[in-house]
């Protein structure tokens, strides 16, 4: 069973002797008061007093031929018995075999058939009763439907002159409910109504002014019965329009309402119809307006032509004064009707239901409305209150009822009744008392989750009487109290009004009253807001392109999000050109129909989030049409055309084309453009043309077709407009001159047999033009004339119909020959070791025979000053103007010998050479040496050698040598500079720093200084000590002992060999050394026949290049001597059985240094300190 929505009110009280202070003391303790939906599972066996749920309207009109049903539901604990009144007595429902009351219910079915219906009118109650109260229904008036005959009535026929105003009643007869009124002639066809004929609210037919027209016999009101679905009609009314006299004009007047007020009562809620109808010729036209207001637009509408106003809804604000006015050209006419809006009771606080705890206090209010102001009166279990027994708890203040201190017995059903003289209102609202421990309505655990900075609500529902009081607690620790951020709703919901991350965990409400305790878990998940990063863009695509709409979204990833594209706000089209992507919208092949808003929207199961854009579809426009030719001169016409659409993108502009059918058929020529808003054009026209036009439309996407040509338009021929363009003179040769020009087209001819006259004579000369007319041609040649010497040129076009417009003179030259005479004067003048300055003298202008282009030097490096033999090189060549007498020659190689020569350049060619003529160079800084290598690199010594520059610039004087430490790759110790005479090609650098890097500059010099720096970096060597690798097994016993044994052994053959080395006898390195033929190795002397490199005063040194590099390893190169060659190779460690193969392996490294690249092999006193 369903429980209505209650109200707990917490709290006692006790009486007071002041009935004004115990009102304020229960109002303060209304406030307290709690809604609560009752759970059936919860609270089912708890008493209810009835409460009525279904009840039929207080005017119920019934049909006569089908059942009088009058509804009554209702329900409460225990289920509640049901009881009627009839005109205010009991109605014995059992005694009537035609009335049955359903079971369970109170709603009566009643069988008429057979039986008069106006028996069962009348005024019907409903009454439910269970142990805890009786509840009442409103009264409802049970009335029959009527549909009564027409009365029978002769009509006279009606006779009027044309113009003046007619009224036709309609007057049906009174139905139940009314019925609806229409006019219809005699084949049933609704008569037309307009501003002219109109049908009153009454049903009457009103005429501002009788037309001939309106004559007719069959002017028929119909009247249709709802109820029983009847049609009924008056007799036809005839209608006889005269035209004795012509129709006369006249202001308007008002046929209904009649007079210049009246006064309209309307109830609060209804809608209000007001009505004026206006006479006149011509017919009136008809205003309203409402003094000191405006009309309530959301509420008013006008019907009839505006003769009818009807605003919906009615309040207290819609009285007043309503002002019709009725406007012809004649004068106005105004009603002013006074409208008065009166009120049925209504509601502003009906009474509700009370649940109540023993020796609770509460209070029932009845708050009512109404104009005129509403009677109230009370009632206890459908009787009036003063009738009702003695109840010391209870007392009545006017629309309240105060109830103090209950009990069991104080349970109840109290009836409020309001009524005045537009109707009455009744409501029930029940008093439970219970005593109840707190019961927790809100399911245990509920997860609850909510978008980041938006409201939390936990639910806390409850149930006790008393009211239980509500606490909370977060993670069952901490103590909310109602204050930022949290609110505690009077229903016991937890509100957090911007929630966030901190805020999720689990939350426990407490319901606790003076008859227990009961808590409830629920959770809290503050989740991420969905968001779109990226929104769809606006996109204008042309047709048949693909469109792209991204949207790309961020989301919190416990949710799962949905992704829905619309378009229009509606779903896309079923076409597979529509592809939706995770993050975007693709739509292939666009066309016009996919135009529209489209918007993406992210939806998760908390929030959701939308963006939107809009496609245009735009394409080139279609090509204009219907194009027309008008205005036609000889040399002019107007063309107009009409555009076609244009796809979404504005014209730019127009651009008109021509054919000319006489010269070019089929080729179309632009010949202007116009605006985009324009669609006709002035057309200059040539004479001799068969023109024919045609329109192309232009728009951001492109051009559009071109039209439909115009039909053919010809011009007359004429002399031409102009001459030939590009005329020209020149000799291709001595002696000649080419006189040339662009021919005119056939559409710049102007008419047939166009010719050209060329003319010609000799600039400065006193002499006649000579001319000749040609055809077909677009050159001649003139012969005979002087070497190049100026002439006057004209070329006219000429036609059947005269010659065009005077030539313009063109200066043009007979042809050029070579140069005759070379420069004189020619002088070099040196400015420095790689430049030098060339002065000539300019040649006669006759001597040139032609335009000057300049003149070409020639000069060529001979050979060096230093050098014995010549070294020709390749001619350089340098152009000058023909303005320039001198000129710089850049590049030259320093102390050398150039020869140089000139000649003259006209258009033809190169003149003769004039003598040749020599300079030297001066001395420059040299080149960088040749080559810089560093020999024998040792602990704190190195030595370096070099060779001269390839390009020595002058003669050399000596050398300068820099070296300085490198400390890290930015930063260089102290220089150390050295000079070195010419002849000194290699040095010994001692007390050098042992491991260290250095980086050495050399560089020549001449008398103008030092040249080029060769650069080059190298180190000295260090001495260090191989650890085993394998410290673990060096430290054992047997492995000390078996390396003690081999470095025995192999200090005796070293020593074995070094001996037989110094007596110079053959043993396996020497032959390696006389096979590997290392070039540091100094050959036998010569003088003596000894060996350089192992002479006797030498033993008491190492082997040379036996030095031990600074990483500690032994080096050996192409020349090693070591006893490397005799091992098996490896990598200087032991194999598995012991055996030692590292310092004397194979292995080779080289040094990370330049410049030692020596051969090194270890000498006894190095190999054992490897042992150390």
């Amino acid at each position: 069973m369903d429980f209505p929505m209650v109200h707990l009110v917490m709290g006692k009280m006790r009486s007071s002797g002041s009935g004004a202070v115990l009102l304020m003391i229960l109002l303060s303790h209304l406030t307290a008061a709690l809604e609560v939906p009752l759970d059936p599972k919860v609270l089912e066996g708890l008493p209810q007093p009835p409460t009525i749920t279904v009840q039929s309207p207080k005017d119920y009109i019934f049909d006569p031929r089908e059942d009088i049903i009058i509804h009554c539901e209702a329900k409460g604990k225990p289920h509640p018995s049901f009881s009627w009144t009839r005109n205010g007595s009991h109605f014995d429902v059992e005694q009537d075999s035609k009335v049955l009351m359903k079971p369970g219910s109170g709603t009566l079915v009643i069988d008429i058939s057979g039986e008069k219906a106006e028996a069962y009118e009348g005024t019907y109650q409903c009454t439910a009763h269970n142990d805890h109260g009786t509840a009442i229904s409103n009264n409802i008036v049970i009335r029959q439907s009527r549909s009564p005959l027409w009365s029978k009535e002769r009509l006279e026929p009606i006779t009027v002159q044309t113009g003046v105003s007619l009224v036709l009643q309609c007057r049906p007869p009174a139905g139940l409910p009314p019925p609806v009124i229409f006019w219809m002639d005699n084949i049933f066809q609704k008569l037309p109504l307009d501003n002219r004929v109109t049908q009153a609210l009454n049903g009457d037919l009103y005429f501002s002014n009788v037309l001939p027209e309106d004559n007719r016999n069959d002017y028929i009101c119909y009247a249709r019965f709802p109820y029983t679905q009847t049609i009924q009609q008056k007799q036809p009314i005839s209608v006889t329009v005269l035209q004795t006299f012509p129709a006369g004009q006249r202001r308007p007047g008002f046929m209904t309402p009649l007079g210049a007020t009246s006064t309209k009562m309307v109830l609060r809620g209804e809608t209000l119809e007001l009505e004026c109808i206006a006479e006149g010729l011509p017919t009136p036209e008809m205003s309203w307006q409402k003094d000191g207001g405006e009309l309530p637009t959301s509420r008013v509408s006008f019907l009839n032509y505006k003769k009818t106003v009807k605003i919906l809804d009615v309040s207290e604000s819609d009285g007043g004064d309503y002002t019709c006015t009725a406007t012809n050209r004649l004068g106005t006419a105004h009603h002013v009707i006074k409208v008065v809006v009166k009120a049925a009771p209504f509601w502003i606080s009906a009474p509700r239901n009370l649940i109540l705890a023993p020796n609770e206090t509460g209070i029932l209010t009845c708050r009512v409305s109404g104009d005129p102001k509403p009677d109230i009166s009370w009632f206890v279990n459908g009787v009036p209150i003063e009738n009702a027994p003695e109840d010391p708890t209870r007392k009545v203040d006017g629309d309240t009822v105060i109830l103090s201190r209950v009990q069991t017995s104080s349970s109840a059903v109290y009836q409020c009744n309001a009524s005045n003289e537009f109707g009455y209102l009744i409501a029930n609202a029940f008093v439970s008392v219970l005593a109840e421990p707190p019961r927790v309505l809100t399911p245990p655990n509920q997860v609850y989750k909510v978008i980041t900075n938006s409201p939390a609500l936990l639910h806390c529902a409850t149930f006790g009487s008393p009211i239980p009081t509500i606490t909370w607690f977060k993670d069952r620790q901490i103590s909310i109290k109602s204050e930022d951020p949290y609110v505690i709703h009077e229903n016991g919901t937890l509100e957090i009004n911007v929630a966030q991350s901190q805020n999720s965990g689990k939350y426990t409400c407490i319901a606790s009253n003076n008859l227990g305790i009961k808590e409830n878990h629920v959770f809290l998940e503050v989740k991420e807001p969905t968001r779109i990063l990226k929104q769809p863009e606006y996109k204008v695509v042309q047709r048949g392109m693909s469109a792209i709409f991204e949207c790309k979204v961020k989301h919190d990833p416990s949710l799962v999000p949905t992704m829905t594209w619309l378009k229009n706000s509606g779903e896309l089209p079923d076409d597979e050109r529509f592809e939706v992507d995770t993050d975007s919208l693709i739509i292939k092949d666009v066309t016009e129909e996919d135009e529209g808003t489209y918007t993406c929207i992210m939806n998760t199961t908390l929030d959701r989030d939308s963006a939107s854009a809009m496609l245009t579809v735009v394409e080139k426009p279609d090509p204009p049409t219907d194009l027309e030719l008008t205005d036609q001169t000889e040399r002019s016409v107007q063309l107009t055309w009409i555009p076609g659409d244009e796809h979404n993108s504005a014209t730019q502009n127009f651009l008109i084309q021509y054919e000319d059918l006489l010269h070019q058929p089929g080729i179309w020529v632009n010949m202007t453009e116009v605006a985009g808003t324009s669609t006709t054009a002035q057309l200059e026209l040539s004479p001799y043309v068969y023109y024919s036009f045609r329109v192309l439309a232009k728009n951001q996407v492109g051009h559009s077709q071109p039209s439909q040509p115009s039909r053919q338009y010809r011009t007359n021929p004429a002399a031409p407009d102009e001459n030939p363009s590009n005329v020209r003179g020149e000799g291709t040769e001595p002696g000649n001159l080419v006189i040339s020009w662009t021919s005119l087209t056939g559409f710049q001819s102007n008419g047939p047999g166009l010719e050209y006259k060329v003319l010609w004579r000799q600039m400065d000369v006193d002499e006649e033009w000579s001319s000749n007319t040609v055809a077909n041609a677009s050159q001649y040649v003139v012969s005979g004339v002087p070497v190049y010497v100026p002439y006057e040129i004209k070329v006219q076009a000429l036609n059947d119909y005269g010659n065009g417009p005077e030539a313009e003179v063109v200066v043009g030259y007979s042809g050029e020959d070579l140069p005759l005479s070379a420069p004189d004067g020619v002088l070099v003048t040196v400015d420095n070791s790689t430049m030098a300055k060339v002065h000539w003298e300019p040649v006669s202008p006759n001597s040139v025979r032609g335009k000057l282009k300049g003149y070409k030097v020639y000069y060529r490096r001979q050979r060096g000053l230093e050098d014995d033999e010549d070294q020709e090189s390749q001619d350089q060549v340098l152009t000058f103007s023909e303005n320039q007498t001198e000129g710089h020659l850049t590049g030259l190689q320093p102390y050398s010998l150039y020869n140089i020569f000139i000649r003259v350049l006209n258009s033809k060619g190169e003149g003769p050479q004039s003598q040749d003529t020599q300079f030297e160079t001066l001395e420059g800084v040299p080149g960088p040496p040749s080559f810089l290598n560093v020999l024998n690199p040792s602990l704190d010594s190195l030595t370096l050698e070099w060779g001269p520059p390839l390009k020595k610039n002058g003669r050399l004087i000596g050398y300068t040598l820099k070296y300085q430490p490198v400390i890290n790759s930015t930063e260089v110790g102290p220089a150390t500079v050295l000079d070195f005479p010419l002849n000194e090609t290699t040095v010994a650098l001692d007390n050098l720093n042992s491991s260290v890097l250095y980086k050495f500059h050399l560089s020549a010099k001449t008398i103008k200084g030092a040249g080029a720096n060769f650069t080059k970096e190298a180190s000295t060597v260090t001495e260090t000590t191989v650890a085993s690798r394998h410290v673990d097994i060096a430290t054992q016993g047997w492995f000390i002992g078996l390396m003690c044994a081999i470095a025995l052994l192999i200090l005796v053959l070293l020593i074995v060999c070094f001996i037989k080395r110094n007596k110079g006898g053959k043993y396996p390195v020497k032959e390696k050394e006389e096979a590997h033929q290392d070039p540091e190795i100094q050959p036998m002397k010569e003088d003596d026949g000894t060996f350089g490199e192992y002479s006797d005063t030498e033993d008491h040194k190492p082997l040379k290049g036996s030095r031990t590099p600074s990483n500690g390893t032994v080096r050996r190169d192409e020349s090693d001597d070591s006893l490397v060659d005799y091992g098996e190779g490896g990598d200087g460690q032991f194999n598995e059985d012991g055996s030692f193969i590292g310092q004397y392996s194979g292995k080779k490294e080289k040094d990370t240094h330049e410049g030692n690249e020596s051969s090194e092999a270890p000498s006894p006193v190095n190999a054992m300190n490897s042992f150390v």
